[in-house]
């Protein structure tokens, strides 16, 4: 059987980043007497996300308690924030926030980089990108932010050609300008990218959800 592996090498991505709303959930002072510390809730998906909450708790300073709230997706993480029912959250780049504040009237800021990550296309079949079949399936996620990440990272390895008077970053499938392979473009969401490297030639996906496959951006052959 034909390895599993990645095959296109990806460069380091945008950093993930801890989102703060307006209104917190733990605006309440420290109780010297009673002993009582201040409880940050802060939300997160999972590892490493919910790794470095946990981390952040063990080195907090006295007086305060950082408690994780794991959710299931970023929607989720990003609605239980804008609401106040966390104080934070540890799930997303910038671009992703900014995208559902305006979809969803929220007032969420960036307030600390964390690190950054890499990200990369992966392929069940094939073990060079060069070998990508004419009309072969590509998956990629289907929120703004992240569908200008992965095309970009297509269009950066000549798969595929944008629009130059379009931020790449913002483009869509409808930016592509040269496609030469005649790829088909199937978008779904993050979550799902991991169904469709079973089905699909080339996913796009964050080494955070790809490593339940056993897969990581740097895998080697």
């Amino acid at each position: 059987m034909k390895k599993t592996r990645a095959v296109l090498a990806a460069a380091a991505l945008g950093a993930a980043l801890l989102a703060s709303a307006c209104a917190p959930a733990a605006e309440q002072k420290p109780d010297a007497a009673a002993g009582e510390p201040v409880i940050i809730k802060v939300a997160a998906v999972q590892a490493p996300m919910t790794d470095v909450v946990e981390a952040a708790g063990e080195a907090i300073e006295d007086g305060y308690e950082v408690q994780l709230v794991e959710v299931a997706d970023y929607v989720t993480a990003n609605t239980i924030l804008a609401s106040g029912d966390v104080y934070a959250n540890f799930s997303q780049h910038v671009p992703y926030m900014e995208t559902f504040n305006e979809g969803n009237d929220a007032n969420l800021v960036g307030v600390q980089p964390v690190y950054n990550f890499v990200i990369a296309f992966y392929s069940k079949t094939l073990d060079d990108i060069a070998d990508l079949p004419d009309g072969a399936k590509v998956a990629i996620p289907d929120d703004p932010s992240n569908t200008g990440r992965a095309l970009k990272l297509l269009a950066a390895n000549d798969i595929i050609a944008l629009d130059p008077e379009v931020d790449p970053y913002a483009s869509t499938v409808k930016d592509i300008t040269e496609n030469p392979k005649n790829l088909e473009f199937i978008q779904v969401p993050i979550s799902s990218l991991n169904a469709a490297y079973e089905e699909a030639d080339l996913v796009f996906q964050w080494p955070s959800h790809i490593k339940a496959l056993g897969l990581t951006p740097r895998r080697t052959a």
